[in-house]
């Protein structure tokens, strides 16, 4: 089969950024893995070079401003949407474009088309579509509606990670054609390893902001202070703060560790170290939290939402509670904290799911499936 080029365009790529940039770099590096030529044009960010091969993959660390590893905000996305759109034109012609969020990548994405008929396919992520986080995007929602229909309707493939996300798309714009290709893990894991199972670990990664529901988790752990557990928070943002006054004030502060935002590698070696994953998220479109903390063979506690319920099989792989709801986010952590038997059967079944179900390989496969009907169809 011979070689194609992609250009992957995402306002964040590691160490930069959350889930999508996650995503994206394990799609640039399986399909450079499987022969192709992968370009990603990112932000520029300090102390990481502008230009630079990483696992096979050209990336390109061009756009100018952003202040914050964890997270971006409404300037500076508005930044990069106006500002790809002129460097983008420099990096030559690709095959296929992939635009991870409708909003900021999409417009860069279709000057590629419209000056070069490069097909581009938009990587919906969650926070780029209307309906999605209201409590924190409803205006960005409002104001960017017409960018994001303008996008949409000239991509030639629209893919939403989640059933969950594709639903809400489609309410957005009805007449919008959706795909669905979910987040794929890296193997990267043994669950019948050296893991101890005795001594409850329990673990949260991602961004530390009020999306993720961590004020719940903090309070039903308030009751539970007669067990045995330890909590680990690897991630950063603005609510670090506030859950280390809460874990003061109920009285567990000694529990808690925050070693912050960490690399990669660092992370998966907590994953390891830990027996029991908590995600009470509040909206997700599929969290690649999830996915590696399954991959590492944890069991997971997760909010029953659009994303969670798709990975996490209640009472094979791990529990759901209802969002907002801790009292029984509470009752789940009673019922598995205390149980080490149980916790090993979870994450040994979660384990084998995601790599059944879940691989890199498919999700390369099914974009570049889009892609290759994409040039057939160019014009």
């Amino acid at each position: 089969m011979s070689s194609t080029r992609v250009l992957i365009i995402n306002s964040e790529y590691p160490p930069v950024g959350g889930g999508a940039g996650t995503a994206s770099a394990h799609l640039a590096r399986t399909l450079v893995a499987q022969g192709h030529q992968v370009t990603v044009l990112t932000t520029r960010f300090r102390g990481l070079p502008t230009d630079r091969e990483e696992d096979g993959v050209n990336v390109l660390r061009r756009v100018p401003f952003r202040r914050s590893a964890d997270r971006s905000d409404a300037l500076e996305q508005l930044a990069f949407m106006v500002l790809a759109c002129f460097y983008v034109v420099r990096l030559g012609c690709p095959d296929f474009t992939i635009a991870y969020f409708g909003i900021p990548s999409g417009p860069a994405a279709w000057v590629m088309k419209a000056l070069y008929k490069v097909p581009f396919i938009v990587s919906l992520r969650g926070g780029d579509v209307p309906g999605f986080r209201k409590y924190d995007f409803k205006t960005f929602h409002r104001l960017g509606a017409p960018i994001i229909r303008f996008v949409w309707r000239r991509a030639a493939a629209v893919v939403a990670n989640s059933r969950g996300l594709r639903a809400m798309a489609v309410a957005f714009e009805p007449s919008q054609e959706v795909a669905i290709i979910p987040n794929g893990v890296d193997a990267h894991a043994d669950p019948a390893g050296d893991r101890d199972w005795n001594a409850p670990e329990l673990i949260f990664t991602g961004r530390v902001v009020y999306q993720k529901g961590l004020d719940l988790l903090f309070k039903a752990l308030a009751d539970l202070k007669h067990l045995d557990w330890r909590l680990t928070i690897v991630g950063d943002g603005p609510r670090t703060a506030d859950l280390q006054r809460m874990a003061a004030e109920f009285g567990y502060a000694e529990r808690v560790r925050f070693p912050g935002w960490l690399s990669r590698v660092e992370v998966i070696a907590h994953l390891r170290r830990a027996n029991l994953f908590v995600y009470p998220s509040r909206d997700e479109g599929m969290p690649n939290a999830v996915l590696e903390a399954m991959a590492s063979g944890l069991p997971v506690i997760a909010t029953r939402i659009a994303g969670n319920e798709e990975l996490v099989l209640e009472g094979q792989t791990g529990l759901l509670v209802p969002p907002e709801d801790v009292a029984a986010l509470r009752a789940a952590l009673a019922e598995l904290i205390p149980d080490a038997a149980r916790r090993r059967a979870l994450g040994a079944a979660a384990f084998a799911r995601v790599h059944a179900e879940y691989t890199l390989a498919r999700v390369a496969e099914a974009y570049l499936d889009l892609g290759r009907k994409a040039q057939e169809g160019r014009g």
